[in-house]
């Protein structure tokens, strides 16, 4: 019998395909805000639930019902220029409190989506220089907004639900997710520098984002971990240390980079994940890849 991952945020953009990428491996109840309908075919090895992560009732429901193996919360607000921001930072918290707390007292081990953004950069009024180049998961984390500063939080109930209960729980901070065939990021290369500065151009391809996922899941994790999602190369097509002094006038102190090396590094995950990115927008950018359906056909 196959073991079970709940997956949060599941009929999102990514969510989709992390279920997509799931299913068969486990039997996947892919958790949202809205049921796909009544009318509509379950695909093999895929359940839906309609539920609020903000809701914890809802959430211990769901976890009671299906004792899940696993649990991958990919529930979130992503954009705090599109929302208040009392109600970025009180959706997130709250929903990442109540999964992983129950998650955790289930024995369930957990991956969910934390960000680059907890480094500060990202929504930053004044972009700030990073400390060191490549950034590593021991980069520090200083968020001037609800979107970076909820993520930060998020990592201390990940630690919190790590010690207590003695699962598995794994912090993934994925660059700017694209998909095949729309690469937004291409656009922004052809622009000022400053519409990507924020993480120093840096992207990931969904697949390489839903790979993660599994391979978090099927590793030997102690504890918490936190670990870099992200593509090996720039989205500029140029050096990328060229394009850091470009924008700031300056490189920081340590700067070790190579040609378009992505400022994240994601050797932590290469270490002790055996997960590595395997697509870059040189070949995905133009790709014509059907995004996945978790209906039947």
């Amino acid at each position: 019998m196959s073991e079970t991952a709940l997956v949060t945020g599941g009929r999102g953009r990514s969510g989709r395909w992390i279920c997509d990428r799931l299913a068969g491996d486990y039997d996947v109840v892919c958790v949202d805000l809205d049921h796909p309908g009544w009318e509509v075919a379950e695909r093999e090895h895929v359940t839906f639930r309609a539920a609020d992560v903000t809701d914890g009732a809802e959430v211990r429901d769901l976890v009671s019902e299906f004792d899940p193996d696993a649990v991958v919360h990919w529930a979130a607000l992503p954009a705090p220029e599109r929302h208040a921001g009392s109600r970025v930072f009180e959706t997130n918290v709250t929903g990442v409190y109540n999964v992983l707390d129950a998650a955790g007292r289930a024995d369930a081990d957990v991956v969910w989506a934390s960000s680059e953004s907890a480094y500060g950069m990202a929504f930053a009024e004044e972009t700030p220089l990073p400390a060191y180049l490549p950034v590593d998961e021991a980069h520090p984390m200083a968020p001037e907004d609800p979107y970076g500063v909820s993520k930060v939080a998020g990592e201390e109930v990940a630690k919190t639900v790590a010690r207590r209960d003695g699962v598995s729980v794994v912090s993934a901070r994925p660059s700017w997710i694209q998909y095949p065939g729309e690469y937004n990021c291409r656009a922004v290369a052809d622009g000022d520098l400053a519409g990507g500065a924020g993480n120093c151009w840096s992207y990931v391809d969904v697949r390489d984002v839903a790979d993660f996922v599994a391979a978090a899941l099927a590793a030997d994790v102690d504890g918490h971990e936190a670990f870099h999602v992200a593509a090996a190369d720039n989205y500029l097509d140029r050096p990328t240390a060229a394009a850091v002094e470009e924008f700031w006038g300056e490189l920081p102190a340590e700067c070790e980079l190579d040609g378009d090396q992505s400022a994240l590094s994601t050797a932590k995950a290469r270490g002790l994940l055996e997960w590595e990115p395997r697509h870059s927008w040189r070949e995905a950018a133009d790709a014509d890849v059907e995004p996945p359906s978790l209906l039947a056909e």
